[in-house]
């Protein structure tokens, strides 16, 4: 059975490297990593920063909007432990620098950026401009994001781009001891017991497998260009037991499906994990991704 592990943020187990760092991506291309998964945030001039949010002062010393800052500043920075104060000596990495990287390697390790920068935009200049860097690459990068809207417009502004469509807006289950942030959609707990704000879950009139599936149906439609999905372990694994392999459908459409995010620190990871894989899951995203492989190839 063949499934591959992505290096969530560039981690590398128990390296030392901040996330999204360019030491971190380097250590994953001298690793041979299959895949490795970086978030970029736009910047004030011709690049990107690897950056989970929008603003500086999360991961890094500066202050502000990531967006109104330049390369040059950026570079000025150092990098510190998303929302705490811990300080690395590490500066933030450039997007320009990690295609560089990436192509400097010998490997075939294939690139996921997951473009955080969802809000809609007035004009394309950003995503012009993911794309022109990420070019070289060629079929070596994806680019992932929650946000259907960009991701219909890349794949308008650039056909060969590779594409994949992170679900998590749209259809999430949740444990209910789980603290859930409500400002973060979908925002309402349906009929069937999935977050989902669709119309088709405010009354329980199907089983849940053949909801599931036509929710699926319809998420497929809204970018039918996706070659990967990208959706929480729980999720899928909630799916299992009420009868619906996502793996399985997405299949029959072409399409790959990646459970995130499974660390074996985390034991709901650990025993999904096997499951996941003997279900058809493609690809899984970790922070723990060489103790993930051998979890995969002992318990196969």
């Amino acid at each position: 059975m063949h499934y591959q592990i992505v290096h969530h943020m560039a981690a590398l187990d128990a390296a030392h490297n901040p996330p999204n760092s360019l030491n971190a991506v380097e250590a994953c291309l001298a690793a041979n990593a299959a895949a490795i998964e970086v978030d970029i945030m736009p910047l004030a001039g011709e690049d990107f920063l690897l950056v989970h949010d929008d603003v500086l002062e999360s991961e890094t010393t500066g202050q502000g909007r990531v967006s109104e800052c330049t390369p040059e500043a950026a570079k000025k920075l150092q990098l510190k432990q998303r929302g705490g104060s811990v300080v690395s000596d590490q500066v933030p990495a450039l997007l320009t620098e990690v295609v560089a990287a990436m192509l400097g390697a010998p490997a075939r390790t294939r690139l996921q950026l997951d473009y955080k920068a969802i809000n809609p935009t007035v004009d394309d200049e950003w995503l012009r401009r993911v794309i022109r860097i990420v070019e070289p690459l060629g079929d070596r990068v994806i680019v992932s994001s929650y946000a259907d809207w960009h991701l219909r417009r890349l794949r308008r502004l650039a056909s060969w781009l590779d594409i994949g469509f992170d679900i998590g807006l749209y259809l999430e289950w949740r444990d209910p001891a789980w603290q859930v942030d409500a400002r973060k959609p979908p925002f309402h707990l349906g009929s069937y017991g999935y977050y989902d704000d669709h119309v088709l879950a405010r009354q329980r009139l199907l089983p849940n497998a053949a909801y599931l599936a036509e929710r699926c149906e319809i998420l497929l439609r809204q970018v039918p260009e996706a070659s990967t999905w990208y959706v929480s372990h729980h999720l899928i694994a909630r799916g299992l037991d009420e009868g619906f392999n996502m793996a399985a459908w997405l299949r029959q459409n072409d399409v790959k499906l990646d459970a995130w995010t499974m660390d074996v620190d985390k034991p709901i990871a650990v025993a999904n994990a096997p499951r996941l894989r003997d279900a058809g899951v493609d690809l899984f995203t970790s922070n723990t991704p060489l103790a993930l492989g051998q979890l995969l190839q002992a318990q196969a």
